[in-house]
């Protein structure tokens, strides 16, 4: 049975660790409510890196990061493990994660070009403006394979890994029917890509659609948030006063600091993109509001290892890259993760070179290819700051390093600078630094430099499993962010009275003597408004003959707040909502079907009731071109 939290009556922003997820019926209403799961499991799938996490319900408390990898990196200290996923050549699932890497470089390069390795494909499904089921990604040999394929099997591996783990930890099988999964995406990601995630998460067998709540989305920045307000000073870098830390009593925590109505902003930099979150906290229970819609863009650190790229393209050639990596695909993985591992050694006050091992394979290419060293290359090619050792390494003067960062680094303080400037967000009080990112001292250094003493910076120790672990509580109690913010504007064409004056001539039609206007965008839900948890949209759609079995309406959205016309520029149809009417037929003359849409969860809902018989009618809202 449920106890109340033992956080809430000393008021501190506790989370409720077993309040119920799904709609009481009435006849439940009078019983116990217990979680309809046994634990809950988050997997962080993100760019660069991916791990799990997960905590019984009956121990809310405790949250348990998966057990150590096998394999690992020179100078990167991580839980998680590379998102490196590894097929055979007839395109079966091999292996994840390091091992996938080790294999895949272990192999004769005139095989491995048979294999299919990926690495940092999360980002497709950000770039890709028409994402479908079909949408297909490139291996490192070039060859392409179905994007859903690839995400299905790198949750299947984790499927496997974290009930293996909970078998191991209870001393039985451990039943997937027992399982809530929690699944973490970029608050900047749209519907298509969220429902993408959800699409390959089925495929996986993570759920069945007949239970779809058995799988819950969960928004990067949002789960860090959950977990930023509940750390404790022993479990943080202010960066403000760094030496001052150890001083605190360890029992003073972010969340006593936190007070009703605090606002703070949660910087989550990843691998693939950067997203910002601004919550304020709402007492006595500590839920969380949103104040203004997520913003972020595609400025994670993989970014500086595409200007790493464009530098050595600089000095070798694309022409010589390109072929590189198609002929020796498992050597360039190798030159990545030797820049890497420099690239984490990068700092505002660094003053000796950073060296960067060239592979064997690349240096002798090179000559095949061109027909001189790659000494001559680094000689002619004028690019300051690097040089060539006799080592047979790439030296990197401090500012060649930090010129690569500056680009995405630019990125990102250009957007903070517009965000702390709307006037939503006032009086923040602190700013979190989370995700992998978070760590680069050159990236804390210019958003210091950039709030200049406005806001508290804090960065939690284990700052690469911040998102992971709150996931792990977004899971355990969904209903702790009661506001949210909508990114877009949603809603549906239809015809209204035609008012002289009021509507364009061009938008008339004239059916059995009645003017209409066509074209008018009706509104479900504006950009940037606040919604609550639960809240619901409610229209009534009639089918236009009595016999119609299915009615399919088509959703557009504009990222304009207010939207007069479905032809106005910006708007675009961006979804269908399918109402099954068959097997509701009834005599009266005109059937309604009231539907109620809800957009205060990080998934856009449907729910759909045939007014005359008050029987249910199954809808569903579809956000990818299928």
């Amino acid at each position: 049975m449920a106890t109340p939290s033992p956080a809430k009556s000393m008021g501190d922003p506790g989370i409720t660790p077993l309040s119920p997820t799904h709609i009481l019926k009435d006849s439940e209403e009078n019983e116990p409510t217990r979680h309809p799961y046994v634990v809950v499991v988050a997997i962080d799938f993100g760019t660069t890196s991916s791990g799990y996490a997960y905590a019984f319900t009956n121990e809310p408390e405790f949250i348990y990061t998966m057990r150590r990898w096998e394999g690992g990196d020179p100078g990167v200290y991580n839980q998680k493990t590379p998102t490196t996923i590894l097929l055979t050549p007839d395109r079966k699932f091999h292996s994840f994660g390091y091992a996938a890497r080790d294999f895949y470089h272990d192999l004769d390069p005139t095989e491995s070009k048979q294999w299919l390795y990926l690495e940092k494909f999360k980002m497709k499904l950000h770039t890709t403006a028409n994402l479908s089921i079909g949408t297909d990604l490139d291996a490192a040999n070039g060859k392409k394979v179905k994007a859903l394929d690839i995400f299905a099997y790198a949750l299947a591996f984790f499927k496997e890994q974290a009930l293996k783990e909970l078998s191991d930890q209870t001393g039985s099988d451990f039943d997937n029917a027992d399982v809530r999964w929690v699944i973490t995406v970029p608050a900047i990601w749209k519907m298509p890509a969220k429902q993408f995630m959800r699409e390959a998460s089925y495929k996986a067998g993570l759920a069945s659609r007949e239970n779809p709540d058995q799988i819950i989305i969960a928004l990067e920045p949002e789960a860090a948030s959950i977990y930023c307000r509940k750390l404790r000073l022993h479990q943080m870098v202010d960066l403000g006063n760094q030496a001052a830390l150890n001083g605190y009593s360890p029992a003073e925590n972010v969340g006593m600091g936190m007070t009703q109505g605090d606002r703070y902003v949660v910087v989550d930099c990843g691998g693939g993109t950067v997203d910002l979150t601004v919550h304020q906290i709402c007492m006595p229970e500590g839920h969380l509001k949103e104040l203004y819609k997520a913003s972020g863009g595609p400025y994670g650190s993989i970014g500086i290892d595409y200007e790493f790229e464009k530098l050595l393209c600089k000095i070798f050639g694309q022409d010589f890259i390109d072929q590189f990596k198609i002929k020796r695909p498992a050597a360039w993985v190798d030159l990545m993760i030797a820049f890497e591992s420099r690239k984490r050694a990068a700092t505002p006050d660094r003053s000796n070179p950073l060296n960067i091992n060239l592979p064997f394979s690349f240096i002798d290419y090179y000559k095949k290819f061109r027909g001189h060293s790659v000494e001559h290359a680094l000689r002619k090619s004028n690019v300051e700051f690097v040089k060539w050792s006799s080592q047979g390494m790439l030296r990197m003067n401090p500012d060649a390093m930090n010129a690569l960062f500056k680009p995405t680094i630019d990125h990102i303080i250009q957007h903070l600078t517009e965000l702390f400037d709307s006037p939503e967000v006032t009086d923040i009080k602190f700013l979190f630094l989370v995700g992998g990112f978070a760590e680069s001292p050159l990236l804390q250094q210019a958003v210091q430099k950039m709030l200049q003493g406005r806001s508290r910076i804090i960065i939690p120790n284990d700052v690469g499993l911040t998102i992971l672990k709150g996931a792990v509580l977004f899971g355990l109690d969904p209903s702790v962010i009661k506001v949210r913010r909508s990114p877009l504007t949603y809603g549906v064409g239809v015809l209204n009275r035609f008012v002289e004056g009021k509507h364009p001539p061009e938008k008339m039609l004239v059916k059995e003597g009645t003017q209409w206007c066509t074209d008018v965008f009706d509104t479900f839900i504006s950009a940037d408004q606040s919604v609550a948890l639960g809240e619901t949209v409610k229209r009534s759609y009639t089918p236009a003959k009595p016999s119609q079995q299915v009615i399919v309406i088509h959703v557009y959205c504009s990222e304009k707040e207010s939207v007069s016309f479905i032809t106005d520029p910006g708007v675009r149809k961006c979804g269908t909502l399918k109402l099954d009417v068959s097997g509701t037929e009834s005599t009266a003359a005109r059937r309604e079907i009231q539907t109620l849409m809800q957009f205060g969860d990080t998934e856009i809902r449907a729910m759909a009731l045939d007014v005359a018989t008050s029987r249910s009618v199954k809808a569903s809202i579809d956000f990818l071109n299928q």
